[in-house]
C-alpha cells in the first residue's frame, strides 16, 4: 500500500531510477511519482549515463546488480561526468553486506538501501535529499549574491561615484600600465590635468548642487571627447580631471586641447563668478614624451601639474605644454592650414612649436 506524503514545502525532485528490472522500476516510479516527484527511468548502465547527462536529476536511485557495467561502475562516471557539482547517488541492493556499502560510497553514492526498500525508508531518504537540495540552492543564490557584491565593490572602489568616471586610484593604476605600454612600443604617452576655472566661486554662488551637476556634466563632456578605446578621462580630485592619451604627440596633444575649450564654448554652461568668461572654461597642463626606463607615474603628474599651474598663471582658460613652450591661446595667431593638416591625425607639426589654429577639429580628426 502506498503511504501518503507527509505535508511539505519543500520542493520537488528530479529522480533518475536506474534498474533493469521493469518491474522495480515501475514501483518506484509510482512511490515517487504519488510524492510529487519527476521521474526518469533507465534501465541500463548506458541509458542510465545518457538519461543522466540530458535531464541532469537532482536525485539517482541506482541499482547495484545490472547485467553488463554494474552500479558501481555507473556511480563512478556519473561523477566523472559532473563539471563541479554533485547529485546525489542512493544505492538499491538486494546485497546486505558491509564491504558492498563501502564500495558504494568508494564508488561515489552517498547512501544504500536495502531491497525491499520501505515507502516509510523511501520517502525519509527523500525528505531528507530534499533539505540538502535546498540548502544547496540557498548557497548558490548567496554565492551569486556575494559575486555581485564583489563585483560591485571592486567597481566602486574604482570609479569615481559623482561622475562615473575612473577613479584617481584606478587612474593611477591606468597610467602605470600605459608607461610601460608605450616603453614596449615606442610611441609618445600625453598626460593632461585640467581643473575648472573659479570652481570655488561657482559652488558659492550656484550651490553645491549646481556644482555637483557641473562636475557630472564636465565629465560626460570630457569622456565623449575621448572616443579611441585607450583614451582614459578620470576625475582626479575634486575639480580636476586627468586625461591618459595614448600614442598621442606634443601637437596632437595640443590640438585635443583645443577640441576640449571648443567644446566647453560651445556648450556654454554660465559661470556667474568666472573673471575669464561668461561661461565654464577649463585650464590644463600637458606633458608628453616617449617613456624610458626612468618614467615613473609621479613624475609625469608632476610635470603636467606644473604646466597646469603655468597655464592658470597666463590666464586661465587655456592649456600649457612645456615640451613645446606654447599654450592654447598663443594658437590664435597661426593659419588655418596648420589646423587641416591636423584634422587629419593627432600627428606631430613640421617643426617644433609650430602653432595651431582655433578651427575646432572633428573628434574624429583627433585620433
Amino acid at each position: 500500500m502506498l503511504q501518503a506524503p507527509l505535508p511539505t514545502a519543500l520542493p520537488p525532485l528530479r529522480i533518475l531510477v536506474v534498474d533493469d528490472q521493469a518491474s522495480t522500476r515501475e514501483v518506484l516510479s509510482a512511490q515517487l511519482q504519488f510524492a510529487g516527484h519527476a521521474v526518469e527511468e533507465a534501465d541500463s548502465a548506458e541509458s542510465a549515463l545518457q538519461a543522466f547527462q540530458r535531464h541532469r536529476p537532482d536525485l539517482v536511485l541506482l541499482d547495484v546488480e545490472m547485467p553488463g557495467h554494474d552500479g558501481y561502475w555507473v556511480a563512478s562516471q556519473m561523477r566523472a561526468a559532473e563539471a563541479g557539482g554533485w547529485t546525489p547517488i542512493i544505492f538499491l541492493s538486494s546485497l546486505d553486506q558491509d564491504h558492498c556499502l563501502w564500495q558504494a560510497i568508494e564508488s561515489g553514492g552517498d547512501d544504500y538501501l536495502v531491497k525491499p526498500v520501505s515507502s516509510t525508508v523511501l520517502q525519509a531518504k527523500l525528505r531528507a535529499m530534499q533539505r540538502l537540495r535546498r540548502t544547496q540552492s540557498r548557497l548558490i543564490e548567496l554565492s551569486d549574491e556575494l559575486r555581485l557584491a564583489n563585483e560591485q565593490l571592486t567597481r566602486l572602489s574604482h570609479e569615481d561615484a559623482l561622475t562615473g568616471l575612473p577613479n584617481r586610484r584606478s587612474f593611477d593604476a591606468r597610467l602605470q600600465q600605459e608607461i610601460l605600454a608605450a616603453q614596449r612600443e615606442q610611441q609618445p604617452l600625453t598626460l593632461v590635468l585640467c581643473d575648472i576655472d573659479f570652481f570655488k566661486g561657482y559652488n558659492d554662488s550656484l550651490g553645491h548642487v549646481a556644482g555637483d551637476a557641473c562636475l557630472q556634466r564636465v565629465g560626460s563632456l570630457l569622456q565623449g571627447i575621448c572616443r579611441r578605446p585607450r583614451d582614459y578621462p578620470a576625475r582626479y580630485g575634486g575639480e580636476e580631471f586627468a586625461l591618459i592619451l595614448p600614442l598621442t604627440p606634443r601637437s596632437g596633444a595640443m590640438t585635443f586641447a583645443r577640441a576640449v575649450l571648443r567644446t566647453l564654448a560651445l556648450t556654454a554652461m554660465p559661470h556667474p563668478s568666472s573673471s575669464v568668461a561668461p561661461h565654464l572654461t577649463l585650464s590644463g597642463g600637458i606633458t608628453t614624451c616617449i617613456p624610458d626606463q626612468d618614467t615613473a607615474v609621479e613624475g609625469l603628474i608632476r610635470r603636467a601639474d606644473d604646466a597646469l599651474y603655468a597655464a592658470k598663471s597666463r590666464g586661465r582658460n587655456c592649456f600649457f605644454s612645456f615640451e613645446m613652450q606654447m599654450d592654447t591661446r598663443e594658437q590664435r595667431s597661426a593659419s588655418r592650414t596648420a589646423a587641416d593638416f591636423q584634422a587629419s591625425g593627432r600627428a606631430p607639426l613640421s617643426g617644433f612649436g609650430d602653432l595651431l589654429s582655433p578651427a575646432p577639429p572633428s573628434v574624429n580628426g583627433q585620433k
